[in-house]
């Protein structure tokens, strides 16, 4: 008899996520409910892990197991390889596992959960050889997802940090949470419709293709069969992907607007340090590529949620990179460069998309193009940009200080102290 190859035989992987951990675990109770027999339901507790303990849930059928872990390091990237990651494909090779869902706990985001899939190798290969991830379904909160998503507390404020230096902010989680999802699952009340017409309008600027119904209508299946055929389904763009996935409306409703800015001149480092305060007010997301004329070489990637903001590097600019590197960028990028590609400048531009609650978005616009170098600066040349004053600076190490891609685990050994 023939054996069905693990490409044929990849296991679908729904991905529960979202702040309320009572109302990820009910959405996520509810796609189990649908196949109790053939799903496997996997949870790990994470309201103790900066003092090394998790508590890891598994319920397939009739059977529930939890188990107390034990981590030589309390922090949430070891929970995912010592842990997660081997019991997934242990889960995905039983054959009575159907369906896996994963029940996310706050300090957990989907795009980290889903990048890990790609890259971490498990027994020596990735897990997304034998599972599929068929939705990222987030959980909303209407009383509170708006003040989340626009405030400035970080999680170990509210006792959810991932670590003990984790520097995360709600905001960044919440806002994270929603971009990535496939399908959106409200929950509770907003204290008055206006606030739910707003949140549900911010919602449609971050993922505008999911569908969403109400926790307390959620008929999971029927969900899933409206996600479109184009969703995300786990995959991570990076900072040299599309910044308008989605195609979301840029009209203005319920006060809530969008912001596209692109412009072909390179910002002044220190005007745009001081520009960026514009983003932290009356703003909910922003997102983007800029070019800073201090660093002509590289693209940096400006990301802000609410009241946190971050400046990293994205990578060289095509026009910096010799041509036979071409080839290792993908072909996305290199046809998006070629419809923009300017014969100086090559595919040097700023690329922002802003999401703004509050703050008028004529403000935005003229605090941004405030900060581009003027006709005499651009005159003057690189030479002359390369000696002004650059306060940016590269992303925060991870806490555990390895590289993800370069991390690996093992699915044979079963769960208990873990190093």
């Amino acid at each position: 008899m023939g054996t069905e190859s693990s490409a044929n035989r990849r296991i679908p992987l729904i991905m529960v996520a979202g702040i309320r951990a009572e109302q990820v675990a009910a959405a996520a109770e509810t796609a189990r409910r649908e196949d109790p027999v053939g799903t496997a339901l996997v949870h790990h507790d994470l309201r103790e892990v900066t003092q090394g303990v998790v508590r890891r849930l598994v319920r397939h059928g009739e059977a529930e197991s939890t188990e107390v872990l034990e981590l030589a390091h309390g922090c949430v990237s070891c929970t995912l390889r010592g842990d997660m990651l081997p019991l997934l494909r242990r889960l995905s090779a039983a054959p009575d596992v159907r369906r896996i869902v994963v029940q996310l706990d706050p300090a957990l985001e989907p795009e980290t959960i889903c990048w890990a899939l790609q890259h971490v190798l498990v027994d020596g290969r990735p897990l997304v050889d034998d599972i599929e991830v068929r939705a990222v379904v987030t959980t909303v909160d209407l009383a509170t997802w708006l003040a989340d998503a626009t405030g400035d507390e970080e999680l170990v404020e509210r006792g959810l940090g991932g670590s003990a230096d984790d520097e995360r902010t709600v905001a960044q989680v919440v806002v994270g949470q929603v971009e990535f999802a496939d399908a959106i699952v409200l929950a509770g009340h907003a204290d008055d419709r206006w606030n739910r017409v707003r949140t549900e309008a911010v919602i449609a600027r971050l993922t505008p293709t999911a569908p969403s119904v109400h926790l307390d209508e959620l008929d999971f299946a029927g969900m899933l069969a409206r996600v479109p055929a184009g969703a995300r389904r786990g995959a991570v763009d990076g900072p040299q992907g599309q910044l308008l996935r989605g195609q979301p409306s840029l009209d203005t409703d319920a006060g809530v607007s969008m912001v596209l800015f692109e412009e072909r001149r390179p910002f002044h480092p220190q005007r745009l340090h001081e520009a960026v305060d514009v983003l932290l007010d009356g703003v909910v997301r922003t997102r983007g590529r800029v070019w800073v004329a201090s660093q002509p070489d590289v693209a940096l990637w400006l990301e802000s949620a609410g009241g946190g903001l971050g400046v990293g590097h994205a990578g060289p600019w095509l026009t910096a990179m010799e041509r036979d590197l071409w080839a290792e960028v993908s072909p996305e990028r290199q046809v998006r460069a070629s419809l923009i590609w300017d014969d100086y400048y090559g595919d040097r531009m700023q690329e922002l998309v802003v999401i703004a609650h509050e703050a008028d978005p004529q403000d935005i616009v003229r605090a941004l193009r405030q900060a581009l170098l003027t006709d005499d600066e651009l005159a003057a040349g690189e030479r002359a940009w390369a000696s002004y004053e650059d306060p940016f600076g590269e992303w925060h190490a991870d806490p555990c200080g390895d590289d993800p891609a370069e991390r690996t685990a093992d699915a044979t050994g079963e769960s208990g102290n873990r190093s």
